[in-house]
């Protein structure tokens, strides 16, 4: 004998029944609300299998928040192509507050929406000014923005809203998004992950829904088959007939649960009048929730108003201020059991529903996709987007528009994107000049993650260019001589020399030799010939970027390079002057892609300074800037040479090892040679000279490598002279002077006398000492100065000369002290001891206690910065420069 039947509870249902059970999840939504009350702005990312509660958690959010200015988006899948749909939604409602950004802001934010005309704004600073435009929101009231699926936002909405997730602190703003997994951009965000219900609140939840008695048989099985799905235990039953649910006669097998949700929305929407179907379609292509819009659309396709008593009376969508639907599953089913020709005329009735004035964009996507074949006039209005090219009629104009849409899509950072768009292109005719592009774009998509293919597919690809575009042809050469550098020992038949031998047999650029030209010269000739013959040119090529003014995006692309140039030609003032103008160029332009790069650049400026704090502020910025752009991370540089100035055991470890695998597994011998170095500089200042001779022998066994392997030399001499290897120390220092006779800079020819006072014997080492100390002391070179201050010390104590070793050993440690700079200090400090000498300690300074990026804002606003100023320069809002 069957069970007694269970009694019905109500039809209808909340967002708090659909919330049975989640207590927890409930506490974390008020946790954020209550935190971005007070000031704290905040993040939360749901992510959960489809129908297990997130939009419910969303809908309580927004019942929660009623003293907050509230908006919402949904991500739809169709819509990914649309660059700012989503954003747009979002925005919408402070839209009037953007009079009061700086202009770039404004400006970018306008033609983003397609509220002005003009070229692509750049997407980071699209992303700063939404959260300006947040943030002067937040001055009137707490914000929360709500996003939905947003596994189907499109990339710049997405890349937009990641931006202002990972820099909100000190606003009354909480953003919730909804996925089903965490995936790029949304990583490494506080999550929160919602599971399937346990079985009391499933039973609970299904009770409460059951339209009439149920046999208990039945509901075990409802149970079981939902697997602690909310939406599904509130669905299912409304599928099933009521001998169905009181004897369990016929119920349907088995299904995956998305699977059965799908198939009953799909059987309740296939009994509803034709009229209220094709409505619901309507509703479903629209992701904006423009109710207005929606009813335009619907009167050219004829539908009545009173489609929308049966509509609501299904209780699937909300036809008040906006439309919205229960659940998004809803939306997709109704979109999808729609037939294609039917999806056609409603896409089609949209797009003529549309302003083409406010919103061009908009109007197109939906012609496009209402366009069942290729079609001109349609292609024309999407000139700027992807989808035109599958729209093109001609062949030739179809594969142009898909290098076209290839070329902006890998620089917005959609490498795999980029890559399907050129084998679009591929596909077609394209002429010479095109195919060379497609030779270029491809090689440069490799070269962005630094794979080791990189040289050659650029090199064969400047070389094609040569006789179609010369000066193009060039620029590829300077890409693929970078990409060899970044190489490195992993070059083999494709490596620097090989390149910068093809290199010098191109052709000359025709007319006056810009920059870039001058520095393609300089470092081949530097490769093949050497720093003396390198040196006029390098020279050259450092002044004409000091001179260029142009503080275009473009004229960043070889500032940093040009930056780097300068540090191996030791010109510390060019080197300091052209990063420091990079920098100001990339936040003034919003060109977040560059920042990173050009602040792990300008790091060494800081560290060969002593000014280790402010290293430390890059840092962090550089390495927060690389998680926002989605670009590997440069950084590792910059961390890893400011934790071996700094003498971190431990960190420095730990930083060599987690990029070791990497730098292998992509074949960057540039970021070995890095980590050799670092490990060199930190065994020397821990006296450990066996462990630092090893480490700089590796750093130094490529002999093209231009940028690091000079600073690693300088170690293997120090390391090579204290473990008695002087043929090694003395053939090393031969490699040095080569560069630094060739500068002549204070810098260099100090740092030459102090390496070469080490290999000298007897009192003749004294004299140099003294000289490397008279040129370093005038510059900013402190370390250095500090580092010749020591190893005098040390020699004049050996020589037992005890009062004059005090001196120098004492000046020596109170520099690395004042540096931060443990290891040397404490190497310094035992030596000073040894003359009797007892060292005496110091306090910690208040700056130490400061986070990176406080100490940053500190320096700037004592520059007399306003908050305004600091924050467009840092990429955060007001209110946290404020905090």
């Amino acid at each position: 004998m069957s069970a007694p039947p269970v009694r019905a509870g109500s039809a209808t249902t909340s967002a708090t029944e659909h919330l049975v059970g989640r207590r927890a999840e409930r506490e974390a939504v008020d946790r954020l609300l209550e935190a971005a009350r007070a000031g704290y702005g905040g993040v939360l990312v749901v992510h959960g299998e489809p129908g297990v509660g997130k939009t419910a958690l969303l809908d309580y959010a927004a019942q929660t928040a009623r003293s907050f200015r509230v908006a919402r988006a949904v991500g739809v899948e169709g819509e990914m192509d649309l660059p700012y749909a989503s954003l747009q939604q979002l925005s919408s409602p402070s839209l009037e507050l953007g009079e009061r950004l700086p202009d770039p802001q404004r400006e970018a934010l306008a033609v983003a929406f397609g509220l002005r005309t003009g070229d692509p704004p750049n997407a980071y600073l699209v992303g700063l000014a939404v959260l300006g435009l947040l943030t002067e929101a937040a001055g009137q009231q707490p914000v929360l923005w709500l996003v939905d699926d947003a596994q189907w936002l499109d990339r710049a909405s997405a890349q937009a809203l990641a931006f202002v997730a990972r820099r909100l602190m000190a606003e009354r703003i909480a953003l919730v998004f909804a996925t089903r997994e965490v995936g790029a951009p949304l990583t490494r965000l506080p999550e929160l992950r919602v599971g399937p219900l346990g079985y009391r609140d499933s039973r609970t939840l299904l009770e409460a829904v059951l339209p009439g008695p149920v046999d208990d048989q039945v509901l075990e099985r409802l149970i079981a088959e939902a697997h602690g799905n909310p939406l599904a235990l509130l669905e299912l039953p409304r599928g099933m007939t009521p001998t169905q649910l009181a004897g369990g006669f016929g119920l349907p097998g088995a299904l995956p649960v998305s699977e059965r949700m799908v198939n009953s929305f799909t059987r309740r929407l296939m009994a509803m009048p034709a009229d209220a179907q094709c409505l619901l379609l309507v509703a479903a292509a629209d992701p904006t929730g423009d109710l207005a819009l929606v009813w335009r659309a619907a009167q050219r396709l004829g539908i009545p108003e009173t489609a929308a008593e049966a509509v609501e009376a299904e209780g699937w969508l909300s036809l008040e201020a906006r439309v919205t639907f229960r659940h998004p599953l809803i939306r997709s089913a109704v979109y999808q059991s729609g037939a294609a020709d039917r999806r056609s005329e409603v896409h089609l009735a949209l797009a003529e529903a549309t302003d083409p004035e406010t919103d061009p964009d908009r109007r197109a996507w939906h012609r496009a996709l209402a366009a069942s074949a290729p079609d001109e006039e349609v292609a024309d209005e999407l000139e700027r987007s992807a989808r035109s090219s599958i729209l093109t009629l001609d062949p030739a104009r179809r594969a142009s528009r898909a290098l076209a849409a290839a070329q902006a899509t890998q620089q917005a950072g959609a490498l795999d994107a980029a890559l399907r768009l050129l084998a679009n292109a591929e596909a077609g005719p394209l002429d010479s000049l095109e195919r060379a592009q497609v030779d270029v774009l491809r090689a440069q998509i490799v070269a962005a993650d630094r794979g080791s293919d990189a040289p050659a597919l650029l090199l064969a690809a400047a070389q094609r260019l040569e006789e179609l575009d010369i000066g193009l042809a060039r620029q590829i050469y300077l890409d693929a001589l970078l990409a060899a550098v970044f190489v490195g020992r992993f070059g083999g038949t494709g490596d620097a020399r090989h390149v910068a031998i093809s290199a010098r047999a191109a052709p000359p650029s025709p007319g006056p030799s810009h920059p870039a030209d001058l520095l393609l010269d300089g470092l081949a000739t530097l490769i093949t010939e050497g720093s003396s013959a390198a040196m006029p040119t390098l020279r050259a090529a450092i002044k004409a970027f000091a001179r260029d003014r142009s503080g275009t995006e473009e004229g960043l692309r070889w500032l940093w390079l040009a930056g780097r140039t300068a540090a191996f030609i030791w010109d510390y003032d060019s080197w300091d002057s052209l990063t420091r103008r990079q920098i100001r160029i990339a936040r003034d332009l919003g060109a977040l892609a560059h920042v990173p790069l050009a602040l792990s650049t300008r790091i060494g400026v800081h560290l060969f300074a002593g000014e280790t704090r402010a290293a430390a502020s890059l840092v962090a910025e550089s390495e927060a800037l690389s998680d926002i752009t989605y670009g590997r991370i440069v950084a590792p540089y910059g961390a890893l040479v400011l934790a071996a100035f700094r003498g971190l055991d431990e960190e420095t470890t730990r930083l060599v090892r987690a990029s070791a695998a990497d730098f292998h597994g992509r074949g960057e011998g540039m970021g070995l040679t890095v980590s050799q170095w670092v490990t060199a500089v930190l065994d020397n200042g821990r006296a450990r000279y066996e462990e630092a001779y090893v480490a700089a022998s590796e750093a130094t066994t490529d002999p093209d490598e231009l940028f690091f392997s000079t600073f690693a030399t300088v170690e293997l001499i120090e390391a090579a002279s204290r473990t008695g290897r002087g043929e090694r120390a003395i053939d090393a220092l031969e490699v040095l002077s080569e560069s630094t006779r060739a500068s002549g800079t204070p810098w260099a020819l100090g740092v030459e006398a102090r390496s070469r006072a080490l290999v000298t014997a007897d009192d003749a080492a004294e004299p140099l000492y003294r000289e490397a100390i008279s040129r370093l002391q005038p510059t900013r070179l402190r370390v250095d100065l500090a580092r010749a201050h020591l190893l005098y010390g040390e020699w004049l104590r050996r020589a037992r000369r005890r009062m004059d070793a005090r001196t120098e050993l004492r000046m020596a440690y109170e520099l690395f002290l004042d540096f931060g700079m443990e290891a040397f200090a404490e190497r310094a400090r035992v030596e000073l001891q040894a003359t009797g000498e007892r060292a005496r300690k110091r306090t910690v300074d208040t700056v130490d206690q400061l986070t990176p990026q406080e100490a940053q804002i500190s320096r700037l606003a004592g520059k007399g910065h306003t908050n305004r100023e600091i924050a467009a320069q840092l990429f955060i809002s007001p209110s946290t420069v404020e905090y």
